[in-house]
């Protein structure tokens, strides 16, 4: 009882983090499906949205349920939301939406840098065919670091020696075996890291070259395309300030560093669950297409 009233703070953040993942999420989804309806022809952005949307959605739900029950259901938590199964989800949702970012980073790249480089004047005008095979070669990715995951005989060894009767050197030498496993398994997250800030290094450089290049240029021009450089800017970097804190909350508590019912503990799953859903608002904070409609979503009354 003690625990379940000290995690009344945490369930109301994240009750809170849940409707803004959700609708934010939902809005990315339906609105790109709208768009594709009406024009009846998917642009790689409108792919990109709807991907990242649907595994944010994923994480969302996944976070929000191991959140919760590990707050007023301790031993279900324990036995039954600790298996491979739920561990395999985790670990492909994470994955795949550090992997969708990162194409989102990249068309950000395609789009709006402009290069005499014959390569990158053949990704660019090969765009529309090259999205969809990165995010496809994300999914095959995702699922592979998920597999190595379960691989390790983290769910075995969970059960085997950490939940069970085990000594204490038995455990501490669990703990640092764990701690050393989820590591290396989480070096498969270094690839795309590197190329999302790959991305947002070149669009950062490229942002100084056009403000330097267009100062005697025309105003409105100057002021469209620089708008555009920031809003891309924005939409990256919040993004790897999320998930540098998610990763980071993520590691810690995939390696029990932090005693489960703590407020601590509850403080990660917090830190977990603001990534699906703060990134995809400034996803629609940044975009002018998405702004109006987004409002008469929150505010139907008051725009009729």
């Amino acid at each position: 009882m003690t625990t379940s009233l000290s995690a009344i703070p945490h369930v109301i953040i994240m009750s809170a983090e849940f409707v803004t993942g959700i609708t934010v999420n939902g809005f990315l989804i339906i609105i790109s499906c709208n768009k594709l309806i009406k024009s009846r022809k998917l642009t790689p952005m409108q792919l990109i949205l709807i991907c990242i949307g649907v595994s944010r959605f994923g994480l969302q739900v996944v976070l929000t349920v191991q959140g919760l029950f590990s707050a007023f259901f301790p031993p279900f938590y324990r036995e039954k939301l600790r298996g491979a199964g739920m561990i395999f989800l985790w670990m492909f949702l994470s994955s795949v939406n550090l992997w969708f970012a990162t194409c989102l980073s990249a068309f950000y790249c395609l789009k709006l840098i402009s290069s005499t480089q014959s390569f990158f004047l053949w990704l660019k005008f090969r765009t529309p065919k090259v999205i969809p095979w990165l995010l496809l070669g994300s999914l095959l990715a995702s699922v592979s670091t998920a597999v190595l995951c379960i691989e390790v005989g983290y769910s075995k060894d969970l059960k085997d020696h950490f939940f069970g009767n085990a000594t204490l050197p038995m455990m501490s030498r669990f703990k640092t075996k764990l701690t050393n496993d989820m590591l290396l398994v989480n070096l498969a997250l270094v690839f795309p890291l590197a190329v999302f800030l790959m991305c947002t290094f070149i669009l950062l450089m490229s942002l100084c070259k056009h403000t330097h290049r267009m100062q005697n240029g025309s105003h409105g021009f100057r002021s469209a395309s620089t708008a555009a450089h920031i809003n891309a800017l924005r939409t990256v970097l919040t993004f790897f300030l999320f998930f540098i804190f998610y990763f980071a909350a993520f590691m810690t508590n995939m390696t029990f560093v932090v005693p489960q019912g703590t407020q601590c503990y509850f403080l990660l799953k917090d830190i977990m669950a603001a990534y699906p859903s703060g990134h995809s608002v400034i996803i629609i904070l940044s975009n002018s297409k998405f702004q109006q409609p987004f409002k008469r979503l929150l505010c139907p009354k008051k725009n009729q």
